[in-house]
């Protein structure tokens, strides 16, 4: 990679871009995902803010060496944990949600499987995140988010597949294809700043796929259940209508 202190400005600019897509579109989930519940919207609004964080971290990292500032480490080694930790938790929102049809190929796992995922996601990112303090890389937190990034990727796909929608599945695939590619080169040491230009307009438009299956996705995927409106009071009474029996008769 580029020395900090040779990134140009606009390079760093340019990385907010795929961040707030790929924000904008884990928000974009978390409505489908609180049909699920109280829990599955935390869960989705969870990894949503720690996907946020960790793209944040990382172009911040650049923009602030791109301003001649100091070479903040912590923030450019931050991305993957963050990403990792923030996938897993959108994966598990993901595999909560309802099929949108009946004979969906993807139908919800049971309760008993969701919280046996809940203990492996649980322990898999510290044993990870041991791993990488013990390597001194970050290496492990991007197998990690590779990981949970191919679980969203294809629970989209099938989400989208049940909903009949080949575009929010094509997205997802565009998608999940990208961050295969992507994944390695920005673990990459040695980087130019032209190499860094195809690989952030790659990055931007693999982002905007992902942004197209949400959108798609959560329009097909059943909301939160409204409240029931409440009944209205009862009136006064009117007067009543008489009967036969009730009605005198004059002679």
């Amino acid at each position: 990679m580029s020395h900090p202190a040779d990134y140009p400005l606009s390079l760093a600019v340019e990385d907010f871009v795929p961040v707030v897509l790929t924000t904008a579109a884990a928000v974009r989930l978390i409505t489908p995902a609180a049909a699920t519940g109280r829990r599955g919207r935390l869960t989705a609004a969870g990894g949503a803010l720690l996907i946020a964080a960790g793209g944040l971290s990382k172009a911040v990292w650049k923009l602030v060496v791109a301003l001649d500032g100091p070479d903040l480490q912590p923030l450019n080694t931050a991305l993957f944990p963050l990403l990792s930790a923030g996938f897993l938790l959108l994966a598990l929102a993901l595999l909560r949600l309802p099929p949108p049809a009946p004979q969906s190929p993807a139908p919800a796992p049971a309760p008993g499987e969701i919280r046996r995922l809940e203990r492996t996601f649980a322990v898999l990112w510290p044993a990870t995140a041991t791993v990488c303090l013990a390597l001194r890389s970050t290496a492990p937190a991007l197998v990690l988010t590779v990981a949970a990034v191919t679980v969203c990727a294809v629970r989209l796909i099938l989400l989208a597949r049940g909903a009949g929608d080949t575009w929010a599945a094509g997205a997802a695939g565009v998608w999940l294809l990208g961050m295969y590619v992507l994944g390695p080169l920005a673990a990459r040491p040695d980087q130019s700043v032209a190499l860094q230009w195809v690989e952030q307009s790659c990055n931007t438009l693999t982002q905007a796929a992902v942004v197209v299956a949400a959108r798609r996705l959560a329009a097909a995927l059943p909301g939160p259940a409204a409240a029931p409106t409440p009944p209205h009071p009862p009136g006064p009474p009117g007067p009543a209508t008489p009967t036969d029996d009730d009605r005198t008769v004059t002679p």
